[in-house]
């Protein structure tokens, strides 16, 4: 949950999504869903010229699984709430397997 919640933090903001076939997407984040399938609007591809069939593509769609890294803007990243809901997360882990 603490992807989700992270990836949440970030609607609006601009970032590349390499796939596991190599094509790098980027565009604004619009939404997130908790198996971190994406939609991404004003889409563009990286590399235009070996991908021309996408060129075209303004809006997309992404399942989760075929993410192989997404890439953000150092400065969207808010690190304060990160390192804390990180805490959170591992200290209700070891709470539990007591």
């Amino acid at each position: 949950m603490l992807f989700f919640s992270f990836f949440k933090t970030l609607v609006g903001k601009e970032i590349a999504v390499e796939l596991k076939n190599d094509v790098v997407l980027t565009g604004t984040l619009h939404s997130v869903d908790q198996y971190l399938n994406i939609k991404l609007t004003n889409v563009s591809v990286v590399n235009e010229n070996r991908y021309p069939q996408l060129t075209a593509l303004k809006n997309c769609f992404i399942r989760g699984s075929v993410v192989r890294y997404v890439q953000i803007n150092p400065s969207d990243v808010d690190t304060e709430l990160l390192q804390d809901a990180t805490r959170k997360e591992n200290s209700t882990e070891v709470t539990a397997s007591a």
